[in-house]
């Protein structure tokens, strides 16, 4: 897998879990330690795509 491939596929998991963080904020029975690693998952990939574009 090349670089710019694999930078696609981890903004795809970035995508999917900005939706996944969004339904699980308009459920009513959310769990906040799920969505809190939710959150902590799409920060890391952001940061993997960062780091991986600037270099």
């Amino acid at each position: 897998m090349n670089l710019t491939s694999h930078i696609d596929e981890l903004r795809k998991k970035h995508a999917n879990l900005s939706e996944a963080i969004e339904s699980a904020q308009k459920a009513p029975s959310t769990d906040a330690l799920n969505l809190s690693e939710l959150k902590k998952k799409k920060l890391l990939i952001k940061e993997e795509i960062n780091r991986l574009s600037t270099s």
